[in-house]
């Protein structure tokens, strides 16, 4: 697999991960999902999780087990948004090594092929799902709406750089 396949998501929302629904998950055959934490379901500084989310977790847990999977180091940030959503979580994954993903995937009881690796990182979300043979969604990163949204610098090179390799991002797959 080339540098670029590694890269290259199995499906890009084009928005927050409250978009992706029990009808998209059914369209791709998916009974689980890893989900990163930073930027993908809380703000980076954030420790409380938005009105929006508790919802659309209860909803989506009707049609696949969820499992938190973050690179952050704060075990405790980690454990209080797991516990605030009812999830299993795993802190300092150190993604894009597989081997904690590995772990979440294994208590799920599920094959590899009908779960997916859900983050807003191309380098270490999408990349540690590709490696484990896992489909990859790239949501866009959700940020604190009290802040200027700004494009990261790390995302935008990030994009550009899978580019080069030979990612595309121009439609959803």
């Amino acid at each position: 697999m080339s540098c670029g396949e590694l890269l290259q998501p199995d499906l890009i929302l084009h928005g927050p991960i409250l978009k992706l629904t029990p009808d998209l998950l059914r369209q791709h055959q998916l009974k689980g999902l890893v989900l990163d934490v930073d930027e993908t379901l809380v703000p980076i500084r954030m420790s409380e999780v938005s009105t929006e989310l508790l919802p659309w977790v209860n909803e989506i847990r009707q049609v696949a087990t969820l499992w938190l999977v973050s690179n952050n180091i704060s075990e405790g940030r980690i454990q209080r948004i797991a516990k605030t959503l009812d999830l299993p979580y795993i802190a300092g994954a150190g993604k894009p090594s597989r081997r904690k993903l590995r772990r979440a995937v294994d208590d799920m009881a599920l094959p590899v092929e009908q779960v997916a690796m859900v983050g807003d990182r191309l380098f270490t979300d999408v990349l540690a799902g590709n490696r484990l043979g896992m489909f990859t969604i790239l949501v866009e990163p959700m940020v604190n709406p009290n802040e200027v949204v700004k494009r990261s610098p790390i995302h935008s090179f990030e994009v550009w750089l899978s580019q080069m390799l030979g990612a595309s991002f121009v439609t959803d797959k």
